[in-house]
């Protein structure tokens, strides 16, 4: 097929994104919307998504000018003087409102909801939650102070994220012709990019001559990755399978483009990305800024934050004498005895505000200006600071993590990008029914995983809040786009699942990737597999890693058989341990009253909870297990249990209980983790063969990589292996080359 045939339709495909991405951003907020007005404060509370009984303790002024009100508990109502237990983080978006009462009607809450005043959890302690107030309410209040004196924080869906990349959207789809720069042009398909040497170790300009390696002891594939992104004048994508250094090989990058006089900015889905390359470019001496909320950055990098520079430079010093102005006009509000003197004093804060914002600028201008390394997430590239900003080079770290609309927030700012990432683990998480990927041409394999899919939950739903919302398997759809578009023309951005490292990869082929190969994580046993069958059987461990064990560990491990083995596969096929549907336990008699009462509280506990999915008798095998292993001497905060299924995590929580320190998660909120030992429930197991979402096999690289010295996976062969042809291909695997074990039921405490 030519490259013009491939080519894609650039104004189609903006207006493909934009319908998507409302429809996404629409789903986010009817979620929210739903569980704020179908469930009480305290639910809400119990379920992570919100903090009860709050009054304001005190303020002050950050960053931008915002008000930061520090909120504890009501006096009247709390234990100790302690917050309530909650599931609110750093960073969070949250609503502030007066705290409805439990009988509050639909239109009471709502009505809350718009009075209430938005804001970024900026720190939790044990007896306060700060908040940056985003409304300075001027005239009625200043920020949460203006509520009731009793109010709660309810976590909300980020929209600013979703307003970036309209507005980026919006400017590719009304950009000419004309204005596609040589750059654009090539990430569209609408010209190829420009070729690269065959033996770039030759190369007069990126050969061993030429390139001197501020790393050493980089691997023949990571020195082949840096060479081939430094030769490339458009795009470069460097394929990282896990563990085989991906960060490191940009933090080689980004020096030696710094070396060559190029100003890089960049970026990633997370802050946590981009958090952990800073801190590895911090001490080369580089210039370098990090964009972004400081609430939301790791305490090691908060010295090379804007917050902190604005702060500590000569600029910030005017800027820090106008923010203790504001403070103490901040104070003085409580004092005032009149609306009049009030009114006053917030006309100053005002005046003040506005001296504030401009002085602060002009010193971010020249803090950014000044550094050869700018970093900030993908949305947060699209901020104040970068505009008008250009770049010489945008790289994108955990680009198969991104929405392909995020990306082209920093895109546009550059002629040159570098994309890192692994497009075979998991996309980006996606809620929206269509804004999934259309399943064109059926694949038999996948199919066998989608009946129970189809009939167990509603269009558009995945199983599990946080995993298995990442499937595209959920119902077939057909992306509606408006009239503007052709089928044709849009074929491309159809799905908000197609990653631009997946669209690249498929429009110019794999001569815009280079690979790395060597993997430092994994016992060469735990990696034999997925090399095999995704990764074309070319990773290689490394040689301090391929025979490293359990009992190995530094701090005296017991040789035993649970710690000389690197794969251990507990196979429960047999039928006693079968596979139990969350929503079981809500079905029941009655009609009438009663019966639309259930559903009602049934369809409440499955927005809260997701519909999902739990093994007692597993979960029992996963206790024995990790119980043998800490008996061993391995330490609890070595262990991983990671599964797909929510409710499965539910019958697991004790683990933490009795082993203080080990880690319990889904399989999509483990993806870039890993841990000496990892344990991998699959959960499924029953007499239809269906397996859901686990036939996802992205999913399952995930889980199979995590581990570093031993991976034990639990799970029925039988069930599983019906799911797809790479599901059936594991088990063989793992029956011929793992560990294979069979448990009596009898023996295990349930």
């Amino acid at each position: 097929m030519s490259l013009l045939s491939r080519a894609v339709n650039v104004p189609a495909f903006a207006r493909t994104q934009l319908a998507l991405l409302d429809a996404e951003l629409q789903s986010e907020i009817r979620e929210t919307s739903g569980l704020v007005s179908g469930a009480s404060p305290a639910a809400l509370q119990r379920a992570g998504l919100a903090v009860t009984n709050l009054v304001v303790a005190s303020q002050r002024t950050g960053m931008g000018g915002r008000t930061v009100q520090e909120l504890g508990p009501d006096g009247a109502v709390a234990v100790a003087g302690e917050l309530p237990e909650h599931g609110l983080r750093t960073g969070d978006i949250v609503l502030a409102s007066e705290q409805p009462a439990g009988s509050a009607r639909k239109r009471e809450v709502r009505d809350l909801e718009r009075r209430g005043v938005r804001g970024v959890v900026v720190r939790i302690r044990r007896d306060a939650v700060a908040v940056a107030v985003d409304d300075d309410r001027e005239g009625e209040g200043d920020g949460v102070a203006a509520l009731a004196a009793r109010v709660w924080l309810l976590k909300l869906a980020d929209d600013v994220t979703y307003r970036r990349m309209k507005q980026t959207m919006e400017r590719l789809r009304d950009m000419p012709d004309a204005e596609y720069s040589p750059f654009v042009r090539v990430l569209f398909g609408l010209t190829t990019p420009s070729p690269v040497p065959a033996d770039l170790a030759a190369d007069p300009d990126v050969g061993d001559g030429k390139v001197a390696w501020f790393d050493p002891t980089l691997n023949d594939s990571q020195k082949d990755a840096v060479r081939f992104a430094l030769a490339s004048r458009e795009i470069a994508l460097i394929h990282g399978p896990p563990g085989t250094g991906k960060t490191h090989t940009l933090i080689e990058l980004i020096l030696q483009l710094v070396k060559r006089g190029q100003r890089v900015l960049v970026c990633g889905p997370s802050n946590i990305a981009v958090d952990n390359i800073v801190e590895r470019l911090a001490p080369r001496g580089v210039p370098i800024v990090r964009l972004g909320h400081p609430a939301r950055l790791l305490p090691s990098v908060l010295e090379h934050s804007l917050d902190v520079l604005t702060r500590t430079s000569e600029a910030g010093q005017i800027v820090r004498d106008v923010r203790a102005e504001m403070d103490a006009k901040q104070a003085s509000v409580r004092k005032a005895r009149s609306g009049r003197e009030r009114k006053a004093i917030y006309a100053e804060l005002k005046e003040l505000r506005r001296e504030f914002r401009e002085r602060e600028r002009r010193c971010v201008d020249a803090l950014v200006r000044g550094s050869a390394v700018v970093l900030a997430t993908l949305h947060g590239a699209g901020g104040a600071q970068l505009r008008g900003e250009r770049f010489d080079v945008v790289t994108i770290d955990e680009a198969s993590q991104a929405l392909e609309a995020q990306c082209w927030v920093p895109l546009l700012t550059a002629t040159k990008a570098v994309c890192a990432g692994d497009h075979l683990q998991l996309p980006p998480t996606v809620k929206s029914a269509n804004a999934k990927k259309k399943d064109g041409g059926k694949d038999k394999d996948k199919d066998k995983g989608k009946k129970d899919s189809k009939k167990k939950r509603p269009a558009g739903k995945g199983g599990d809040k946080g995993a298995e919302k990442n499937t595209s398997k959920d119902k077939d759809v057909e992306v509606e786009v408006g009239t503007e578009a052709e089928a044709g023309d849009v074929a491309d951005g159809g799905s908000l699942e197609t990653t631009l490292f997946d669209r690249l990869l498929k429009l110019h082929g794999p001569g815009v990737k280079r690979m790395l190969t060597t993997q430092y994580r994994m016992h060469d046993k735990i990696m034999r597999f997925p090399s095999d069958e995704l990764y074309e059987s070319r990773l290689v461990a490394a040689d301090g890693v391929k025979a490293r064990l359990l009992r190995d560990l530094p701090y005296g491990v017991r040789d035993t058989e649970d710690t000389s083995e690197p794969v251990i596969f507990i196979d429960t096929q047999g039928g006693d341990y079968p596979e139990k549907n969350e929503e079981e336990d809500e079905d029941g008699g009655g009609g009438g009253t009663e019966e639309d009462t259930k559903k009602k509280k049934k369809a409440t506990i499955r927005s809260l909870f997701g519909d999902s999915k739990s093994n007692e008798m597993e979960a029992a095998v996963v206790r024995q297990h990790v119980r043998k292993l800490v008996e061993a001497g391995v330490r609890p905060e070595d262990i991983a249990v990671v599964t797909p299924y929510n409710a499965q995590l539910g019958l697991l929580a004790p683990l933490k209980e009795s082993f203080p320190g080990i880690e319990l998660g889904s399989v999509d909120g483990f993806q870039g983790r890993e841990k000496e030992a990892v344990i991998v429930s699959l959960v499924r197991s029953n007499s239809e063969g269906e397996v859901g979402f686990l036939s996802e096999k992205r999913r399952l690289n995930v889980a199979m990589t995590r581990p570093k010295r031993s991976l034990v996976v639990v799970g029925d062969s039988e069930t599983v292996r019906r799911g797809s042809k790479f599901l059936n291909n594991w088990m063989t695997w793992l029956e011929e080359h793992a560990d294979l074990r069979y448990v009596d039921a009898a023996s295990l405490e349930t």
